[in-house]
Formats: structure tokens, C-alpha cells, sequence
């Protein structure tokens, strides 16, 4: 039973952020029908862009402040106007290629540049156990998703709260009608992009003190928050954080009581069950298109 609760504290700590990607995956959908196969390299650059910035002798926090910033800029800024913007002109497909080539490019820069080894990574929470109803609880497991628990409601109460998210969501649902009535939608869109990079950021500080920093983690966590977002509903915020959460669980206890070997399996077969049952995603909405 403790072995059980453990596996879901911490299959919880990992949906969480399996969730704050798979956020990213449906705002830049809703937003730009951008799909974006780079997510997971997305991830992974903002720790190496950390490291870099620790090793050239400043302190963390400031490490940490820089590279969110640099992520901005490149992943959420750059990303959308020198890639995003001229590739969207040719439709979805070429978009959705172009990102997996910056995949590829971003992880074999990191391996070039950085190193092609794991590096440890220091960590925003503190480390050590706690009792929780008699159980031995990993303070960093409990750190990271209360920290990613606090971002997702952060960004539900911009989305639902401010004048700020209503404009987002009506950009989202409807650009034209959006224009009509002055919503820069533009500027909407770009916004976006730069929520996107900061949840990746944050979802790169905290996954990486545990998994170490690695070039080639982008795969996975890539893999497993696109799985998220689609199961959850592709369409729905709240989706893509039921379905992170829902992931992180099953990939813990597949590992634990399945197979180490076959643990991606799992999610896999739970993915096509709700792609032939409920297309749509678990909380995810139906859509009409004409043709």
C-alpha cells in the first residue's frame, strides 16, 4: 500500500508536468492550429541555457531568471516569427515538418555545444521525505506539483479572470469576429507563443533536477505530453491537464507493476482506446468543420 501511494505521488508530480506541456501543445493549437513537434526540445534547451549561465559563474536565481528570459525570446518570440509565421502561409503539414526538423536541429546543437553526456541539475525544492498519513513522501515530488498545480491555476485565472485571457479565448474561438470587434488578435497570438515558452521553462526547471539534463530527454517528454494533450482533448485547457495528470499515473504504474521495458506501451494502448472511442479527448469538445 505505501509502495502504491508512492507510485501515485509521484506518477501525480510527473502528470503535472506532462500537463504544463501538453497546456502548451493546446494553446498554440487553439491560437495558430500550430502543431508544434519541437515541444519537447522545448523543454529540454531552457536547463542547458540554465547551466550555460551557471557555469559562466552566476548565481542560480539569476540563472534561472535568464534563462526563462532567453527561452521567451528564442522559443516563444523567435520561434514564432522566423519559423511559425512564414511556414504557416504554406498550411499545417509543411509547419508540422518544419518543427520536427528544429527538433532535430535543437538536440544536436545541445549535443554539439553542450555535451553529450547527463548533467545534474540543482533543484528549486527542497529534497528529502516528509510523512504524509503515514507514509514517506519525497519532498520533491510534493515541490513539483505544487509549483506546477499553482502555474496551471495561474494561467486558468488568466485565461478566465482578466480582460487579458477573455481577448486570448476570443482570438482562440473566433479570429475574424475577434478583429471586428478589437481584439488585437496579432498580439493575442504572440502572447501565446511567450505563455507557451514560459510553461516549457518552468516545466524544464522543475523535471530536469530529477532526470538530469540530457540532450535526448526531449523525446520523451515530447511524446508523452502530446499523448497527454490528446487524450485529455486537444481543444481544451482543462483537458491537457486531466490528461497529463492521467498520464503521469499510468507511466508510474506501468513501470511498477507492468514493465520498465514496456512502460510507453501503456499509454500508447490507453491513447488509441480513446482515439477509437472518444475521439475528441476525455474532456475535449467535438469539431465541425465545413468543407
Amino acid at each position: 500500500m505505501s509502495s502504491l501511494f508512492d507510485l501515485l505521488v509521484a506518477g501525480l508530480a510527473t502528470g503535472a508536468i506532462y500537463a504544463l506541456v501538453a497546456v502548451g501543445f493546446t494553446l498554440l493549437w487553439q491560437t495558430s492550429q500550430t502543431i508544434n513537434f519541437a515541444q519537447g526540445e522545448f523543454v529540454m534547451l531552457p536547463a542547458f541555457l540554465m547551466l550555460a549561465v551557471l557555469h559562466a559563474g552566476a548565481p542560480f536565481w539569476l540563472a534561472i531568471i535568464l534563462g526563462i528570459l532567453l527561452s521567451m525570446i528564442l522559443l516563444g518570440l523567435a520561434f514564432k516569427m522566423l519559423l511559425v509565421d512564414p511556414m504557416m502561409r504554406h498550411g499545417v503539414l509543411p509547419l508540422a515538418i518544419a518543427t520536427m526538423a528544429l527538433a532535430i536541429g535543437i538536440k544536436e546543437s545541445v549535443k554539439q555545444f553542450f555535451s553529450a553526456e547527463a548533467s545534474p541539475f540543482p533543484s528549486v525544492v527542497p529534497t528529502g521525505d516528509i510523512s504524509i498519513l503515514g507514509h514517506a513522501v519525497s519532498l520533491q515530488s510534493i515541490g513539483v506539483l505544487v509549483v506546477a498545480i499553482l502555474a496551471v491555476f495561474g494561467l486558468t485565472a488568466l485565461l478566465n479572470r482578466t480582460s487579458l485571457g477573455h481577448q486570448m479565448q476570443a482570438a482562440a474561438q473566433n479570429p475574424t469576429v475577434a478583429r471586428i470587434i478589437g481584439v488585437p488578435v496579432e498580439r493575442m497570438i504572440l502572447l501565446t507563443f511567450l505563455i507557451n515558452a514560459f510553461l516549457v521553462a518552468l516545466a524544464s526547471l522543475l523535471i530536469t533536477p530529477i532526470y538530469l539534463a540530457k540532450f535526448s530527454s526531449g523525446e520523451v517528454l515530447g511524446q508523452a505530453a502530446f499523448i497527454a494533450a490528446i487524450v485529455g482533448g486537444f481543444n481544451q485547457v482543462r483537458g491537457a491537464i486531466a490528461g497529463g495528470l492521467l498520464i503521469g499515473v499510468l507511466d508510474n504504474l506501468a513501470a511498477a507493476y507492468v514493465s520498465t521495458q514496456y512502460r510507453a506501451a501503456v499509454p500508447m494502448i490507453f491513447l488509441i482506446a480513446v482515439i477509437l472511442f472518444r475521439p475528441q479527448g476525455l474532456l475535449g469538445r467535438a469539431e465541425e468543420r465545413t468543407v
